[in-house]
C-alpha cells in the first residue's frame, strides 16, 4: 500500500540533504538525515556517552490521517557505536506540523560525531487505529491471567 507523506524544508535547510528513503526495495523504514544549522555543518555535533538530544532533520511532514510516522533507530548505529532513540519508536502524529527532530542517545562508552547528512534513524509510516476506551466491573479471563514480565518463560 502506498501512502503520500508530503514534505517541506524548513527555512536554512540544506536542500543537498536527501528527503526520507528508502535504501532497498524491501526497507521498511525510510533513512532520515541529520540537517545541521550552518555554524554546525562543518564539525558536526558531538554526543557524549550519555547524553541525549535532538538532532534537527530539517523537515516538516504532512502525515495522511489515519496514519503515523514511527521514527526508530538504525541498528548499525545502535550496535557500532550505542547511538539509539530514547523513546523507540517515537510517534509522528498526522495533525503535527512542526519541525521534525530525532531525539538520539548515546549509550556507548565514546563520543560520537552526528556529522551534517548523516542517515540517523529511519522512519515507518503505519496505520493507525484509534480504540474506544469503556470503563467495566470486570475483565474476561485468560490462561495467562495477571501473569506479566517473564511469566511466559524464555524457552
Amino acid at each position: 500500500m502506498a501512502v503520500d507523506v508530503r514534505v517541506m524544508r524548513e527555512d536554512g535547510a540544506d536542500p543537498a540533504v536527501p528527503l526520507p528513503a528508502y535504501q532497498t526495495v524491501g526497507s521498511a523504514g525510510a533513512d532520515i538525515c541529520a540537517n545541521l544549522p550552518v555554524e554546525m555543518r562543518a564539525a558536526g555535533f558531538v554526543l557524549q556517552p550519555m547524553e541525549r538530544a535532538i538532532v534537527p532533520t530539517g523537515l516538516r511532514v504532512a502525515i495522511p490521517v489515519g496514519f503515523e510516522m514511527q521514527i526508530r533507530p538504525r541498528s548499525g548505529m545502535a550496535l557500532k557505536h550505542g547511538i539509539t532513540l530514547p523513546n523507540t519508536p517515537g510517534t509522528i502524529d498526522s495533525d503535527y506540523r512542526g519541525p521534525l527532530g530525532v531525539a538520539l542517545v548515546n549509550l556507548g562508552a565514546a563520543p560520537y560525531v552526528v556529522r551534517h547528512g548523516d542517515r540517523i534513524a529511519q522512519c515507518v509510516v503505519a496505520p493507525v487505529v484509534q480504540a474506544g476506551f469503556a470503563l467495566v466491573a470486570d475483565l474476561d479471563d485468560t490462561p495467562r491471567g495477571q501473569g506479566g514480565f517473564g511469566s511466559t518463560g524464555t524457552r
